[in-house]
């Protein structure tokens, strides 16, 4: 992996650019969508500048994971759990990524329609 540039989702870890932070631990944090596409829109980051799903090594393998487990909690925390929702991982430019830092969609509070159209 080549050197990473610091990214939006750096300074919203470090607390240096506010977000309404829903969960942070040692390995990802979990914020609010300024830009939301559902009722529900919150996005799970690794706290690692990971830039890419190319990019995710057997090191990484612990924070990927954790964003099931933290999604699964904030949807119920939510109330979305029940009736369901959508998480989505973007790469690169053709899928849809547009901040290189690893990061999952949770998206719910309504129904979602057809995933591609």
């Amino acid at each position: 992996m080549a050197e990473a540039e610091e990214t939006i989702f750096c300074k919203i870890i470090r607390r240096e650019i506010f977000a309404d932070i829903l969960y942070q631990d040692d390995l990802v944090t979990a914020f609010r969508d300024i830009r939301p596409k559902a009722p529900i829109h919150i996005l799970i980051v690794t706290n690692l500048l990971i830039p890419t799903v190319n990019d995710v090594t057997a090191a990484s393998e612990a924070a990927v994971g954790r964003f099931f487990t933290v999604a699964a909690k904030i949807a119920k925390q939510e109330g979305i759990d029940e009736n369901g929702y959508r998480l989505i991982i973007n790469c690169n430019h053709h899928g849809g990524q547009e901040v290189y830092h690893l990061h999952m969609h949770l998206l719910g509070g309504r129904p979602l329609g057809p995933l591609v159209s």
